[in-house]
């Protein structure tokens, strides 16, 4: 607003003031007494469906009983016992979806448990006394590489610490934390939690952390196998899928996920430019995520295009609601076309779609939107398979995580099955670390 712009993008379109409200905890985190409360709620149930629901399987009642018997501790040991990283998964897990949405409490009263801000409270409290509650088993004497420094890698590598074996951790940026760090808005992970989650972590010992080493470029798998016991891959999806369209290639058209990870890496937001007008292609938590944040950096206009209708979007009804909530305007059944403008983007052009029998088609019908900037998040690519077997576009896994080569191992989103969740991740990383234990006793 204070400063010249080129094409609409403009830094300064909010004072510090205000962007520190945009910006602040989305959720506050309970205190004591709010805790209590919540947790009195929990009918601590027998065969807990929200346990089933955890892709981590944390025994939930146990640990909101523990909150409720005021021995918060406990409850982050219950908790950090099958999640180390439960933290940021209390912030980030889209707990509607999942545990809460399980909950008897919902089925009943369309009111579940707070489990979130609950398992939110337990794990802050451990954390904020720099408490590391579990201590490395006897040294085994063996070495693991796990390439990729994200929810998965992390979770494998604190697992095999615990259990005596020696972790070296790579990463090819230059910060460790992977989509926690650089993929998931400011508003959910504020004060840099990500990074003191990963200190914290790390503070079991064993485990030791090399970054600006990537897959491909300055690791590989033959090497990693010959100079280690076993090796982990955690290196997610790092490539973006481009937009394809007339004008792709217009000032004022980028990739949503250097957009938020440019964001959260910003020591000033100010300075941060976001366009007037912005639309975001996509239907995932990156576009709700670049949408959101657009609006809270002061973008006067921000739509969300979708080809296919709500219910087919990957965000969650949740998330579409909360974009909504801060004023993102959600257009389902639309397919971009063309981006227009000299030389920069001024206008999208977008085509209604339909969809008979699964297949979906355009129908003719176009629209024109000021755009400004554009946004692509249309999904993510693998950018080094290891040469490794893969199943569609991610590396091929069974069991727990035991790719096609012998001694390598991968999970979180890089690999084949399950769902592209921090929580997931986690849970994978775990398995695996598990796994790869067993399989290194049994040689020894």
């Amino acid at each position: 607003m204070n400063s010249p712009f080129t094409n609409g993008i403009a830094a300064q379109r909010l004072d510090a003031d205000a962007l520190a409200e945009n910006f602040s905890d989305l959720h506050a985190p309970l205190d004591g007494h709010e805790a209590a409360v919540a947790a009195d709620r929990c009918y601590f149930c027998h065969d807990a469906p929200c346990i089933t629901a955890c892709p981590t399987d944390i025994d939930i009642p146990l640990f909101i009983r523990q909150i409720a018997t005021g021995t918060p501790d406990a409850a982050a040991k219950t908790i950090f016992d099958m999640n180390i990283l439960g933290g940021m998964c209390a912030r980030v897990c889209p707990t509607e979806d999942l545990c809460e949405q399980a909950c008897v409490r919902e089925l009943a009263e369309g009111k579940p448990v707070e489990i979130g801000r609950l398992q939110r409270f337990a794990t802050d409290t451990v954390m904020a006394k720099g408490v590391m509650p579990f201590v490395r088993a006897a040294s085994t004497g063996k070495k693991i590489a796990v390439v990729g420094a994200g929810p998965a890698g992390l979770s494998c590598a604190h697992r095999l610490a615990m259990l005596g074996h020696d972790v070296i951790v790579y990463d090819a940026l230059q910060k460790a934390g992977g989509l926690n760090e650089f993929g998931i808005a400011a508003y959910k992970s504020t004060d840099d939690f990500a990074a003191r989650e990963v200190d914290w972590l790390c503070s079991i010992g064993g485990i030791e952390i090399k970054t600006g080493m990537a897959l491909g470029a300055d690791l590989n798998i033959d090497d990693l196998t010959q100079d280690f016991d076993a090796v982990f891959l955690s290196v997610g999806l790092g490539g973006v899928n481009a937009l394809s369209i007339d004008g792709d290639d217009k000032e004022g058209v980028e990739d949503a996920v250097s957009f938020i990870r440019d964001l959260r890496q910003a020591s000033d937001l100010s300075a941060l430019p976001v366009g007037r007008n912005v639309v975001v292609i996509g239907g995932g938590m990156t576009a709700v995520d670049a949408a959101v944040q657009s609006k809270l950096l002061g973008a006067q206009s921000v739509t969300i295009a979708y080809r296919r209708g709500r219910d087919a979007m990957s965000a969650s009804r949740y998330e579409q609601d909360l974009a909504s909530s801060f004023g993102v305007n959600l257009m389902f059944n639309a397919q971009p076309l063309a981006i227009h403008g000299n030389g920069t983007a001024a206008e999208i052009e977008l085509e209604y779609t339909s969809t008979k029998d699964g297949k979906l088609s355009g129908t003719g019908e176009t629209v024109r939107l000021p755009a400004d900037q554009v946004f692509s998040a249309i999904g993510q690519t693998l950018t080094s398979d290891g040469g490794l077997d893969l199943t569609g576009r991610k590396i091929a896994v069974t069991g727990a995580g035991r790719t096609s080569r012998s001694g390598v191992w991968a999970g979180g989103d890089c690999a084949s099955g399950g769902d592209d969740l921090t929580v997931t991740a986690v849970a994978e990383g775990r398995d695996a670390a598990i796994d790869i234990h067993g399989v290194l006793s049994e040689a020894s």
